[in-house]
């Protein structure tokens, strides 16, 4: 059903999935969906905004699939589950943002909503017109009588999805900008040096004046603040559970060199994994921790990049993945790094970074580590790693998949345990299905 901009048309199913299209090309920006979920015409807080860095709301009820490139013809969809959205929730709003360029050079723009079981058309709403816009709400589903209706709307945004989200109420994490100097104050006048105040009576509190003494009732202290709500970052993305997952081209890392750095700190310092007297014991002073990658090509070449067997790899030619050193401090200036050419990104068919404990503890137990990737030319990526609760001497950090040309970074944060006689190294492969035959090394 083809809509006119301003119609609306009833929903007849729940389960449903709104897809955003366009006709690629040469100069043709990139576009993303994006879904807010509003009552009263507001987002009730951050959640309710799906997109790209945040691609599931809470109640499953919408949920950011991805893009699909068929026949240059472009998809990025959305998954709505209409039966699960909440009570409160009166309007869905679907938008698209662009990037790279406006939507007056993304042809054949429209939002199609399907039946997610059949695959049939509910609605479709063409876009045409579109000049300096870079973001657009297409349409909208909003609650009528009980029931849900599908409305077209074509409403344009020069300011981006910045501005469409600040709209909706979401706040947005601004890029720093320094501050101008403030001006000089000016000269004070020349004054008679002040007398000496009187010293305290009590070397740590201050004296109160003589003539005013303190009052006898005073008014309760004021509630402390609540604290900040943190807002939305379009850029800098910290991956999580609920959040696993960025495309690295969406921060900008499309290029140049990615540095992925492992930077540690430990809680509490004993001897190694065991018990002792019924206590349970962790992590050494020595601790050394390798950061590692195994790496496949798009050629079907397999390898690993590691300190253990001087196997550091090399940035400009296969693998075009270096690691910097080792690092035994785990501070966050230094750390272990290492990086990844994405110049080469087509070259890459999946990366696995990974940490293995080399020495000085048989667990991860008490250990706070933060994993961070920073693109050359984009936004970084970070995360933390969950608390370990098992004897485990390895954890793959983040999986970098190559998505038709587009490399997807995936939160892994999965601690593995060794059966007994098999390496570290191997015991990522077997998980991951890596395929490769392993012999011992020595750094």
């Amino acid at each position: 059903m083809s809509m006119s901009k301003g119609s609306n048309a009833p929903v007849p199913t729940t389960a449903l999935r709104v897809e955003l299209g366009w006709r690629s090309g040469t100069g043709v920006p990139d576009a993303d969906a994006s879904a807010l979920l509003l009552v009263g015409g507001k987002v009730r807080s951050d959640a309710d905004f799906v997109f790209y860095n945040q691609p599931a709301h809470s109640s499953g009820a919408v949920r950011h699939e991805g893009k699909r490139d068929a026949g240059g013809r472009v998809t990025d969809s959305l998954l709505v589950d209409l039966a699960r959205v909440e009570p409160a929730i009166e309007t869905i709003v679907l938008a698209a943002s662009s990037d790279g360029g406006s939507f007056g050079r993304v042809p054949d723009l429209y939002i199609e909503v399907r039946d997610a079981a059949q695959g049939t058309v509910v609605a479709r709403f063409d876009s045409t017109g579109a000049t300096v816009e870079t973001a657009f709400v297409l349409g909208e589903f909003y609650r009528r009588q009980g029931a849900w209706k599908f409305r077209a709307v074509g409403q344009g945004y020069g300011s981006g999805l910045e501005g469409l989200a600040t709209d909706f109420g979401i706040a947005v994490d601004e890029p720093q900008r320094a501050s101008a100097p403030a001006p000089a104050p000016a000269p004070a006048p020349a004054t008679w040096p002040a007398a000496p105040a009187a010293p305290s009576q009590h070397p740590t509190m201050p004296a109160f004046p003589a003539t005013v003494p303190p009052p006898v009732h005073q008014a309760p202290p004021p509630p402390p603040p609540a604290p900040p709500v943190a807002p939305v970052r379009l850029t800098k993305v910290t991956l999580t559970k609920a959040a696993p997952s960025v495309s690295l081209s969406k921060q900008g890392g499309t290029s140049g060199a990615l540095r992925v750095n492992l930077n540690w700190e430990v809680r509490k310092q004993f001897s190694g994994w065991g018990s002792k007297r019924g206590r349970a014991v962790a992590l050494h002073n020595d601790l050394d921790l390798d950061l590692c990658a195994l790496f496949e090509l798009a050629d079907g070449r397999k390898g690993v990049v590691q300190a253990l067997g001087n196997a550091f790899g090399a940035l400009h030619q296969p693998p075009f993945i270096h690691l910097d050193g080792d690092d035994r401090t785990g501070a966050v200036a230094s750390g272990e790094n290492l990086t990844v050419n994405l110049d080469h990104k087509n070259d890459f068919r999946r990366i696995l970074v990974f940490v293995t404990i080399y020495e000085g503890a048989r667990s991860f137990a008490d250990l706070h580590a933060t994993v961070t990737l920073q693109p050359q030319f984009g936004a970084a990526i970070d995360f933390s790693l969950d608390e370990c609760t098992v004897p485990s001497t390895v954890c793959a950090l983040a999986l970098i998949t190559n998505n038709g040309g587009d490399l997807v970074v995936q939160r892994e944060a999965r601690y593995l345990v060794p059966e007994r006689g098999v390496s570290p190294q191997r015991t990522v492969d077997y998980t991951y299905g890596w395929g490769m035959n392993w012999t011992p090394g020595r750094k």
